[in-house]
């Protein structure tokens, strides 16, 4: 009994340890299996800190987009405005204007006023369509959703908030049968966003991870979370329609294949020779005299356009597309001051076409080649009002290009094609002036591509491809013992000058027999190769004629496109008209 008396309080201790752990263990796994009461704060999920601040979900995803709010109207930046939503809208920030281009007119909204005009006629909202606070403009999403298809519902429970919807169609939806919560992640256990009832409409989300017996949706009022498919009821649909017509840009289409060339001149009595330069050719249907200067920073030009030219070409069945250029007067402008104030840049506008509408025109060609990520925007509300007033009045508008890369995606060739009437590729300078190692001008597998990728982008039937009449006679120079010595040490590459000069076709077939040069054919750039040396240094000619230009136009038949063109007149051999005339017809 003793022993027992011993054992005793043992027992006690122990039958106590395991009632602690089993309770203990029952609390875990409450814990564990419990879904946490836990509610994310509304700021925190929103990540808004201001009053007038608004959060904005844009097309089922909750962005860092931060909005304002303005006399109970919401308002984005104007870099939310081109990003996301428009981006014809344009922003002149240097005259404090908000532009947006229909294809026959141009809508304008001062800063601070509720009045905007669109063409000749006023108009008055409620709201003030712009605002600026510091250097940020702010555009009110009802002037916004004027021309935009867009839908946007505003929140302002706790959190301002907006959803916006510029992505329209058929959405799944399901059914809460039950209260519900919806979690800020998949997983009881993670905070609480909001509730749902019993017959709330939800809309279903995408979710790359498996996610179990949980279903990711947005709230109509403007969460994006996860809740437990318990809670759900019956799928459904619904289809969400804009009730915005876009507008049709109309454009200028010959019935006929074209067939251009740039004219280079230089001088007013540089026009005369134009009946030689169109009596060498055949079949001609396009010329391009490069008469138009942009020379000051407030949008004038210089000219040296002809009426007597002009009457010329008309007499021989030839349209006059005149050139303008940004190059002649590149170290006294910037195609930025002039592009991106209003005042300028219409002014610019107005004086084309002035030009255009006295010399009896049939198109403009823009060749502005200096346009960088600063100017883009710019450049293309330049062309959006040029264009309306083209369509006006009956010109043609063609806008030169360069080869698509990464490096200029600015010059966003799609958006061109929506509004100018034809695209033209410079299939050129492949290796250019410019260029350390000596190379093809226009390599026909180069040109393939740049046609194949300006296709993403611009139909068919609105792009030009530009071919060369001239080649690049190329010398590489062994370096200088001065020049060796300049070089890092590590520098394995051969040491040579290069350095090059054009020429047209006859030129340089003169040059390549003085030096007893042979010609071969290279299969890989599609053009006779030539290479000789003289003086120490080797020359070599990737060349332009008959065969290699009968590549370059064939492509205009396999793409099914608008034309060719080509740089420039005087530079050819007569006989290159037949072979491009094989391709036009």
């Amino acid at each position: 009994m003793q022993v027992n008396r011993r054992v005793a309080p043992v027992l006690a201790v122990l039958l106590l340890i395991i009632v602690v752990l089993a309770g203990i263990f029952v609390s875990y796994l409450i814990d564990k299996y419990s879904p946490s009461k836990e509610r994310m704060a509304w700021t925190e999920y929103y990540s808004v800190s201001e009053a007038d601040e608004v959060a904005v979900i844009l097309n089922d995803e909750l962005t860092e987009i931060k909005g304002r709010m303005f006399d109970g109207e919401v308002y984005v930046t104007t870099d939310t405005l081109y990003d996301y939503l428009n981006s014809r809208f344009y922003w002149d920030q240097a005259e404090n204007l908000l532009l947006y281009t229909t294809p026959t007119e141009v809508v304008t909204a001062a800063v601070g006023s509720n009045t905007y005009t669109q063409g000749n006629q006023s108009y008055t909202e409620s709201y003030v369509p712009v605002k600026v606070d510091g250097d940020t403009a702010y555009v009110a999403l009802s002037y916004i959703q004027k021309y935009t298809a867009l839908q946007y519902e505003v929140m302002t429970d706790e959190v301002n908030r907006v959803v916006i919807t510029t992505e329209f169609g058929t959405i799944e939806t399901v059914t809460a049968k039950r209260t519900g919560q919806v979690r800020y992640r998949a997983g009881i256990k993670s905070p609480i966003l909001t509730e749902v009832k019993k017959g709330d409409i939800l809309y279903v989300l995408e979710e790359e991870e498996d996610i179990g017996d949980w279903t990711k949706v947005r709230t109509a009022d403007g969460f994006i979370g996860y809740i437990r498919n318990r809670s759900l009821g019956s799928r459904g649909e619904e289809t969400i329609e804009s009730n915005y017509e876009e507008p049709e840009y109309t454009s200028i289409s010959k019935d006929y294949t074209i067939n251009m060339a740039w004219h280079q001149v230089t001088n007013s009595d540089a026009n005369s020779n134009v009946l030689e330069m169109i009596a060498n050719t055949k079949g001609l249907t396009t010329i391009s005299p490069t008469w138009f200067f942009l020379n000051d920073n407030e949008g004038n030009i210089e000219s040296l356009a002809s009426q007597t030219y002009v009457n010329y070409c008309h007499q021989n069945g030839i349209e006059v597309w005149a050139l303008v250029e940004d190059i002649t007067y590149k170290d006294s402008i910037v195609d930025y001051e002039i592009l991106s104030r209003t005042s300028s840049r219409q002014r610019l506008v107005s004086n084309l076409i002035a030009r255009a509408i006295e010399y009896d025109l049939d198109g403009l060609n823009i060749d502005f080649e200096y346009i960088n990520a600063d100017s883009a925007k710019a450049f293309l509300q330049f062309l959006r009002e040029l264009s309306i007033r083209c369509r006006q009045n009956g010109i043609v508008l063609s806008v030169d290009n360069y080869r698509p890369a990464d490096h200029n995606t600015f010059y966003d060739l799609e958006e061109q094609a929506v509004v100018v009437d034809y695209v033209i590729l410079m299939g050129y300078d492949e290796h250019y002036a410019g260029s350390e190692t000596a190379g093809s001008v226009a390599s026909i597998n180069w040109v393939r591509e740049g046609i194949e990728l300006a296709l993403e982008q611009v139909p068919a039937e609105k792009l030009i491809n530009a071919v060369p009449f001239y080649t690049r006679l190329w010398e590489e120079r062994p370096l200088t013992e001065e020049e060796e010595a300049e070089l890092p040490a590590t520098d394995t590459s051969v040491h040579v000058k290069v350095s090059s000069r054009a020429y047209g076709m006859d030129a340089i077939d003169e040059v390549l027999a003085d030096n007893g040069a042979e010609k071969t054919w290279d299969e890989t750039s599609g053009q006779y190769y030539a290479e000789y040396t003289a003086d120490g240094n080797t020359y070599k000619v990737w060349l332009e004629e008959e065969e290699s230009i009968a590549l370059k136009a064939s492509l205009i038949k396999e793409y099914n496109l608008a034309g060719i063109s080509a740089w420039k007149l005087g530079f050819e051999r007569q006989d290159i008209w037949d072979v491009i005339l094989r391709y036009v017809n």
